[in-house]
């Protein structure tokens, strides 16, 4: 007996379902994507996937479980662009040192930064430079962002957003 692949259900303009994209494709779980425009988050039938109207979600046609979280609301952007700048010192800080995460090694924990600093330039370039202001962790998105399965969801990305527009 095959398995059916999980349905990922995202935005193609927020991060987090591509984080967990990113996570399938470095596991080789096959997985469909489903797009939904916010306007359909709080209406049958993706309020039957995820009662709390957020993305993203994922449903397991194998079993008939669907799993969902939902986000932390921000009091502010400006909480939100000190938060990015605390979290990248920090990361910097360790990276310096230590390459990778956790356990000195490449991890779905890596990856699952990918997606939010890839949002960093587009939202914030006038207030944080990674590059310049974070290095190491410059570096370390560099090499995280050349593995295949990580260029693949950021490629896949890419497309989505182009053929929506975004």
């Amino acid at each position: 007996m095959s398995l059916k692949p999980l349905t990922l259900w995202g935005h193609a303009g927020t991060p987090n379902p591509w984080k967990f994209a990113m996570i399938l494709e470095e596991l080789n779980v096959q997985y469909e994507r489903k797009f939904i425009d916010f306007a359909d988050l709080k209406k049958e039938p993706f309020e039957s996937i995820n009662p709390n109207g957020r993305l993203p979600a994922i449903e397991d046609p194998n079993t008939g479980i669907s799993v969902w979280e939902s986000g932390a609301i921000l009091d502010a952007i400006d909480r939100y662009v000190n938060e990015i700048r605390r979290i990248s010192g920090v990361l910097d800080r360790w990276l310096e040192c230590k390459g990778c995460l956790v356990g000195g090694k490449y991890s779905y924990v890596n990856a699952a930064f990918v997606p939010w600093f890839d949002v960093v330039p587009v939202l914030w370039s006038d207030k944080i430079d990674i590059e310049k202001d974070f290095p190491h962790v410059n570096a370390w998105l560099t090499r995280i962002k050349a593995r295949p399965a990580i260029a693949k969801a950021l490629n896949d990305k890419a497309k989505t957003m182009t053929a929506e527009g975004i």
